[in-house]
């Protein structure tokens, strides 16, 4: 009565080696290169923050690690071993979910239905299996509250939820489902400081309880709060690599800026 996805083995994986590896990795889309020389370590418990404008390829990057596009260059390494994801759903079954920014919810639906859209618990045998509804919903309420996220109504229709909380019901579905590796596309571009705030806290959570997390954001102060190593795309290509200990807040908020362009746009501005 439990979902493929959620019994599937996940093995341990041995001291010091990434949850997931990026080497040398680039993408080209006809002419156009999306990436360039990417090198990238996710590693257990930790948040990798990439940082980066629109067209940085911060996407490119997404799809290649979620199984959505094959890279064209270099090496993807899970666990150590070297693969080529083909679809979304191999990249879950090696312990990779992506929550997207659009969360892929069906908003009139309850909590508990968006929990296990897809991948649905069911009792008997075709042609008379139906939908383990009790079992759902109590999976979903116990699953939510291990995450720390208490809702009043889980069966409300998730559009009623914040954005915030719709995002925290997204990554706790990851980890029900065997997240090792969570993916989040700008989870707090379109929510306010105290949305943003919840999401942040569970991004925290997430990394201390095991999980290496890519989170994908524009905002370098978001970054900070919750990072452990952080990476700025720039066209395709790497501009910065450094952990949380090896820069300050002001620093990295000047390279996501711009550094020396950003000083001269100042210069020239200033009456």
């Amino acid at each position: 009565m439990t979902s493929e996805l959620a019994d599937a083995p996940l093995e341990e994986i041995p001291t010091g080696v990434p949850l997931v590896q990026l080497k040398d990795v680039g993408k080209q889309y006809g002419h156009i290169i999306a990436l360039h020389g990417i090198n990238l370590k996710v590693g257990k418990g930790e948040v990798t923050c990439v940082l980066g404008d629109n067209g940085a390829g911060k996407s490119t990057l997404i799809k290649i690690v979620a199984g959505r596009h094959q890279h064209d260059e270099g090496q993807l390494l899970v666990d150590g071993q070297e693969v080529r994801l083909s679809s979304p759903r191999e990249a879950l079954n090696h312990g990779i979910a992506t929550v997207y920014q659009d969360l892929a919810v069906v908003p009139l639906m309850p909590v508990w239905r968006n929990f296990f859209l897809g991948s649905e618990m069911v009792d008997g045998f075709w042609p008379f299996r139906k939908l383990s509804i009790d079992q759902m919903r109590t999976t979903a309420k116990d699953e939510l509250h291990k995450m720390g996220i208490d809702l009043p109504d889980i069966d409300a229709p998730i559009g009623t939820l914040s954005g915030g909380q719709r995002q925290c019901v997204a990554i706790a579905r990851a980890v029900f489902f065997g997240a090792r590796v969570l993916i989040l596309d700008e989870p707090t571009a379109a929510l306010g400081v105290k949305q943003s705030g919840v999401v942040l806290r569970y991004i925290s959570a997430s990394a201390k309880s095991g999980l290496g997390v890519i989170f994908i954001t524009h905002n370098p102060h978001h970054a900070y709060m919750v990072g452990n190593h952080f990476v700025l795309l720039n066209r395709g290509r790497m501009t910065l690599d450094c952990k949380y200990e090896d820069i300050t807040l002001d620093q990295l908020t000047t390279e996501m800026a711009g550094g020396d362009e950003l000083q001269t746009l100042t210069h020239e501005l200033k009456r």
